[in-house]
Parts: structure tokens; C-alpha cells; sequence
């Protein structure tokens, strides 16, 4: 695989970030055979060997959950999939008043959207996360950010094809 199949193929990965697969592969050339380890093991690497800023661009090019791109419907595929598959589209007026609330309150806050890896949650979990997490610092919040983003990444990686590869 050369350089411009492997960032068309992984360049997602990060939200909006495929500077992070460019990085991954001028640092390490993929093996004869890609593993889902590997490939998230490499590119972590990157976005935690990135600056301070660079990080930061990553965690702002993630969408809030169920906010204006969600209702305007540009999200990534990705991003609207996983929004999906923890209800977030089918949020009842409450519900929605809740979120809008929690994201603006969160972005003021912090800078960045609140980020969180939805597979296997409930909107109901992801709003007890959301309301507990509003109370941390600005130090505690990028660090569980940061780390949410590496889970994020590991699924789409996981979802990923390796047959052929």
C-alpha cells in the first residue's frame, strides 16, 4: 500500500485529521499484512506525539453530539453512524433542549466539543456522562477528551476491512 492509499483509507480515522495517517505512514511503513492493532497502535501514537494545538484542532474537528450538524445533516459518515447508533437521532424535544443546553455550556467551557465514544451507550448514559463531566477542569477534561478520541478511533479501525491487505 503507498502513501496515498493508505491516508485515502485511514486519513478518517481522526475526525477531519489525516495529517495524523500521513504522520503514521512517513514514521512507519505498514507491515506486509495490517492488523487493526497495529494500524490504531501507530496512528495513536501520532496524535499523541502531535502538539498541544494539533490536538486541540483534532478535538474541534469532532461535531457536538446532536447539534447543528447532526439537524443540518453534514456529519461524517462515521460520526453520523455512531450518533445513531446511541438514539441520538431520535431524541424527543427535552431530550434535544438538554443536549443543546450541556453543548454550549461544555464548548464555553472547555473550548471543544464534549467527546465521547458512543457505541454500546444510551442516550441516557452518554447524558450522565455528559452532566458529570461538565464539572471537571480544563486539564482533566483535554486528558479524558483525548482519550475518548483514541477509543473513537479504535472502532472505526475495528469496523474497518482488513481482508486483502
Amino acid at each position: 500500500m503507498d502513501r496515498a492509499d493508505f491516508v485515502a483509507r485511514f486519513g478518517g480515522v481522526f475526525e477531519h485529521s489525516a495529517w495524523i495517517a500521513e504522520r503514521a505512514f512517513d514514521r512507519a511503513a505498514p507491515p506486509s499484512r495490517l492488523d487493526v492493532d497495529w494500524l490504531h497502535a501507530v496512528l495513536s501514537q501520532e496524535f499523541r506525539a502531535a502538539t498541544d494545538d494539533e490536538r486541540l484542532a483534532v478535538l474541534r474537528a469532532h461535531p457536538d453530539l446532536a447539534g447543528r450538524l447532526a439537524i443540518a445533516g453534514v456529519l461524517t459518515e462515521d460520526s453520523l453512524q455512531e450518533q445513531a447508533g446511541a438514539g441520538l437521532d431520535r431524541l424527543t424535544e427535552v431530550e434535544f433542549a438538554r443536549f443543546t443546553d450541556l453543548n454550549t455550556r461544555y464548548h464555553a467551557r472547555f473550548g471543544f466539543p464534549f467527546i465521547i465514544a458512543v457505541k454500546g451507550l444510551t442516550k441516557q448514559e452518554i447524558l450522565h456522562v455528559f452532566e458529570n463531566r461538565i464539572h471537571h477542569t480544563r486539564p482533566e477534561e483535554l486528558a479524558a477528551a483525548c482519550h475518548e478520541v483514541e477509543k473513537i478511533a479504535r472502532l472505526r479501525v475495528e469496523a474497518m476491512d482488513f481482508s486483502g491487505m
